[in-house]
């Protein structure tokens, strides 16, 4: 299961982890993020204590939204040490997600 990141929590699980992060922006109503939902979540489970996986409800947490400029969603921000290495926008298949994890492993 995907951890739920917050604009509280986000900068102690994200930019503090010794591990690469994959953050899924996200919202109810949005289609195409309701179709990754389930790719998000069993990269989740197969990346278990290799990499952190997370969402971000963009109309709950705006602050995070807007301090790395998500514009269109879904967007999946791909964080190593800290710091953005990768960046998909919109909803791709489930190898193009697992690729970009790979390589930062």
């Amino acid at each position: 299961m995907a951890i739920q990141l917050t604009d509280q929590n986000f900068e102690e699980i994200v930019l503090k982890s010794d591990k690469p992060c994959v953050v899924d922006f996200w919202a109810e109503w949005c289609g195409p993020c309701r179709m990754i939902a389930p790719i998000i979540s069993e990269l989740s489970d197969e990346y278990e204590g290799k990499a952190i996986i997370g969402k971000v409800d963009v109309d709950s947490n705006p602050g995070i939204a807007s301090q790395f400029r998500v514009r269109n969603i879904p967007t999946i921000l791909f964080f190593k040490n800290g710091e953005i290495v990768d960046k998909q926008v919109g909803a791709v298949p489930k190898a193009t997600l697992a690729s970009k994890i790979e390589s930062l492993l």
